[in-house]
């Protein structure tokens, strides 16, 4: 969109078109002590060249060829230079909404292709057009659970990302949903000590009130748990299981979801098509059982198959149940999808890897950390605090017992070391979970244990 400035003379004229003399009028309903009182202090503007060479200058100052080992929610996977360049292509290039089904084919059947890559990946059915993150997408299916059930409770394990519990709290708080309370109630379940999903716990937690049961797959500590048991008791009492998973490329080794029970299966696309890039955007997978009642209270959008009457392949917008489209009353999201820019870099990414691509990279990613796991229990003052298996992810016990300041250590050789758990749990101050992708060479793994080796060690004088 372009930048449109207004003249003094068209300012006025508009307010004068709504019966107001100034700016400060228009902004009266907005309380003072969040307004910006008088003008900004900006700078003199400036030609072209004189504009690039102030952005070099703030360019240069950026620090940069950091070692990551940080994860917990975006992770630095391979992006093939060939999808790079397809994601030029004009082609690509599309309206907000494919409204017109006869001028956007090439937009819909990407879409299509994108929900066909889902719908494998989280071994569900039916797949949509994507959320706006992997977070919004967990809140969208407990609020889909509460309607498919009318309940108003749900139970959520403490495995779950901390930000995406964030989320659902935020965008379910507020809703009357007919339960004892009057209003939606989330019942917090905490992780086991050793970061895997307090199984037990979560049956207890299911009564005959609860609308779903959300788990991290794995969970937020990198830790793999079959929830069978729980999906089973979530079945048995009238509720659904709905899964969360921040790594996809997980899936490409472990079951899918929808064979340990899910109902529901939300995730993170990020890994799969598009770089960290400072935390966002994301793009959310969002998957669920195929039965009419359920596909009815789909959010976002879903875009399907069909022939027209010469019998040639085409495609449409088969569900669109956003209040964009249809009364709002009867709308299930605000959600329309993702920027289909991101759905794209997604579906080309993981066209180009193919199934045995996606899972060679995974079977890097399990290999690589398992090395590491290895080096790390080999390192006195260290500890990876869980035996459950893992993926990519572990939570490692410091030597000293502040992660926090491993991290800062580290920050100063160019290593970032991963995450201080105390950032969510503070219980986990000493604790720092270490994310390993197939960019990882034997090398970086070698850097970073010797790094750790040396943290809190005097250093002796040349």
């Amino acid at each position: 969109m372009r930048y449109l400035p207004h003249t003094p003379e068209d300012i006025g004229a508009m307010l004068g078109a709504i019966g107001l003399g100034s700016l400060d009028e228009l902004f009266e309903s907005i309380p003072a002590a969040v307004r910006q009182p008088g003008r900004i202090d900006l700078a003199p503007g400036v030609d072209e060249q004189a504009l690039m060479r102030h952005l070099e200058e703030l360019g240069q100052k950026n620090a940069s060829g950091h070692l990551s080992f940080l994860g917990a929610g975006a992770y630095d996977h391979g992006f093939p230079i060939a999808a790079d360049q397809l994601l030029l292509r004009s082609e690509l290039y599309t309206a907000y909404t494919p409204y017109q089904p006869e001028v956007a084919q090439g937009t819909l059947q990407l879409i299509f292709e994108f929900q066909t890559i889902v719908s494998e990946i989280l071994g569900l059915p039916i797949a949509n057009a994507s959320m706006y993150d992997g977070s919004t997408a967990a809140a969208e299916a407990v609020l889909m659970a509460r309607r498919l059930t009318g309940r108003s409770r749900s139970v959520v394990s403490g495995c779950v990302h901390p930000e995406y519990l964030e989320t659902v709290t935020t965008l379910t708080r507020e809703l009357d949903l007919g339960g004892p309370s009057g209003k939606s109630e989330l019942v917090a379940v905490p992780a086991r000590a050793d970061g895997r999903t307090d199984v037990e716990a979560l049956v207890a937690a299911i009564d005959g009130s609860t609308a779903c049961v959300l788990v991290g797959y794995p969970s937020f500590f990198g830790c793999v748990s079959d929830l069978r048991a729980v999906g089973a008791a979530a079945h048995a009492r009238g509720a659904l299981l709905v899964t969360a998973t921040t790594e996809p490329f997980a899936l490409a080794l472990c079951e899918p979801p929808g064979a340990l029970g899910a109902d529901i299966a939300v995730a993170e696309g990020q890994p799969l098509g598009l770089p960290p890039q400072y935390g966002g955007p994301g793009v959310g997978l969002f998957a669920c059982q195929n039965d009419r009642k359920t596909l009815q209270q789909l959010p976002g959008r879903l875009c399907g198959e069909t022939v027209d009457k010469n019998g040639t392949r085409g495609y449409v917008l088969t569900l669109s149940t956003r209040e964009q489209h249809i009364r709002r009353e009867r709308a299930t999201s605000n959600i329309c999808t993702n920027s289909g820019l991101c759905a794209a870099a997604l579906t080309i990414k993981m066209c180009l890897l193919g199934k045995r691509g996606f899972v060679a990279a995974a079977e890097q990613c399990l290999a690589k950390a398992e090395h590491l796991r290895q080096r790390l229990a080999a390192l006195p003052g260290y500890a990876v605090t869980s035996a459950a298996p893992t993926f990519n992810e572990l939570a490692v016990r410091v030597r000293g017992g502040d992660a926090g300041a491993v991290c800062r250590a580290l920050a100063t050789q160019g290593i970032v070391a991963g995450l201080d758990l105390g950032r969510y749990h503070p219980a986990r101050r000493d604790e720092l979970l270490v994310a390993v992708t197939e960019r990882h060479s034997a090398a970086d793994l070698e850097r970073l244990v010797s790094a750790l080796a040396a943290f809190g060690t005097p250093r002796t004088a040349p």
